[in-house]
């Protein structure tokens, strides 16, 4: 039990949540999405941030101090606001999208894989070809669910050292190549006469940037930590805006390095990273380290999905044996994990990877999955600030261990409104084909994104229409909303 916000429990410390915050969010397969941009890149970044990223971070800090001792995450925020079929809504749009996540950053895996080679013309050839990607997605991605059926105690320290060799270490090597590269003379492909503010009147020209959002998105899972700091209202705010500082440096810094040594007319999605290691590697003499970064991604890619196969279903599993899904999807195994919410995950992955017979590349497949991502994910951002601008009004009284703004709803309002309108602002861009990606046809663009937000967004309404009371498992310990007990 907690007394005033504390426990005697392991305390975190301002810098340690801040490191936490870093690694839960910096991931370097999306920086060659904002690399076409140059300069105005910082702009995407730094606007992002201030619109989504600070404001996803402080406003589920106070939420999850508000339910810290209930089950649910965001169907408890929404459910507490908008009742069950909303939060029902919200925590089954966090789970999918991160199911259509998986094609994406297993694509990148894919490319890294392909350019394990010494011979950079026949890496982008194998990168670029459909066939292998599709192949390697779906390898992965079962094996992940096979071992991850197996409940496996060390999925934790792979995902600790994987973080740490596949993401953090490429990413200071990337910037310290960089410097060393215009130190030596190299020829900087970055244009830095170009403004620091983009051009705004073209809205095709901006469509890549919304993807910034998904960049910083899961920013809320840090919430639950809140209580685990010392004096929260203090020190949770100096970790998040160290964590948020260092976030954004990483991906501007990240992105400029990219830019010094890839053309924008060159850069493609998906193999833009490992082709800039290889040229800086090249030029420094040592060609053959462009192999070992392609590992050292490979692994990364590996940790995470790892990770991440089981995670989020863990969310919507606990939720469904609370009587809001079918009996069907609350069966485990003898692991205790939950199997066929799994298993009906790695079919949905293997349908997206079917999308690679109609898309006309590699990278366009992956700027389809990645947009429809971000519009399903920004559906339930959108609802999590209006939940948490909505209870200060249905639960006044509640306790707020971390609470924001010392007295009055104003700074919930700017923090939540700011949120909201960024991430409305992003989801409608999310639609528009982007001039800078060879898509294809535009009628499967929009086909794709238009009739994948619908059926998505449709399928937990048709859910939870037919739920029935046997749906419950009989040990479900779920509390009731505080609406239900009225």
């Amino acid at each position: 039990m907690q007394t005033n916000g504390k426990s005697n429990a392991f305390r975190l410390s301002v810098m340690t949540l801040a490191v936490m915050n870093i690694t839960a969010v910096v991931s370097l397969r999306g920086l060659a999405t904002e690399a076409v941009y140059g300069p105005a890149s910082a702009f995407y970044y730094l606007f992002a941030a201030m619109v989504f990223l600070i404001p996803t971070a402080m406003i589920a800090a106070e939420l999850a101090a508000m339910f810290s001792t209930k089950q649910g995450g965001v169907f408890r925020w929404v459910g507490e606001a908008f009742g069950a079929r909303a939060g029902f809504l919200a925590i089954w749009l966090q789970w999918i999208q991160s199911t259509i996540w998986y094609p994406t950053v297993l694509t990148f895996g894919a490319v890294s894989i392909a350019f394990i080679g010494s011979n950079t013309a026949a890496d982008e050839a194998l990168a670029s070809n459909r066939l292998f990607t599709l192949v390697i997605v779906l390898a992965i991605y079962w094996i992940a669910t096979l071992i991850s059926l197996k409940g496996l105690s060390w999925v934790g320290k792979i995902s600790k050292w994987g973080g740490i060799i596949g993401t953090i270490i490429p990413a200071a090597l990337l910037i310290l190549l960089a410097i060393v590269y215009l130190l030596k003379g190299g020829h900087n492909n970055l244009n830095m006469h170009q403004s620091f503010f983009p051009d705004l009147t073209h809205l095709d020209n901006i469509v890549l940037a919304s993807s910034i959002f998904l960049f910083y998105a899961g920013m809320e899972m840090m919430g639950i930590h809140v209580m685990e700091v010392d004096n929260p209202k203090r020190n949770y705010p100096r970790a998040i805006i160290i964590g948020s500082l260092a976030t954004v440096l990483i991906f501007i810094l990240g992105t400029f390095s990219l830019g010094i040594v890839v053309p924008a007319k060159d850069i493609s999605l998906t193999q833009t990273l490992l082709i800039g290691f290889d040229r800086y590697f090249s030029f420094l003499g040592v060609p053959w380290l462009g192999s070992v970064v392609a590992i050292a991604l490979v692994f990364g890619v590996l940790a995470c999905v790892l990770t991440w196969v089981s995670g989020p279903s863990k969310g919507i599993f606990a939720v469904g044996r609370a009587g809001y899904l079918p009996p069907f999807f609350q069966k485990q195994n003898s692991a205790g994990v939950q199997r066929n919410i799994l298993l009906v995950q790695g079919i949905i992955v293997t349908l997206l990877g079917l999308l690679f017979v109609v898309m006309p590349s590699v990278q366009s497949f992956y700027q389809i999955l990645s947009q429809l991502t971000v519009l399903l994910y920004l559906i339930m951002y959108m609802l999590m600030f209006a939940a948490a601008i909505t209870l200060r009004y249905k639960l006044p009284a509640a306790e707020r261990p971390f609470r924001l703004g010392r007295r009055g709803n104003g700074l919930m309002w700017l923090l939540g409104g700011v949120g909201f309108l960024g991430s409305l602002l992003a989801f409608v861009l999310s639609f528009i084909p982007p001039s800078q990606i060879a898509i294809g046809s535009t009628t499967v663009w929009f086909t794709v994104l238009i009739l994948g937000a619908i059926i998505f967004v449709a399928i937990p309404f048709i859910i939870y229409a037919c739920r029935k009371p046997s749906w419950r498992a009989a040990d479900a310990t779920f509390e009731p909303f505080n609406w239900e007990k009225r």
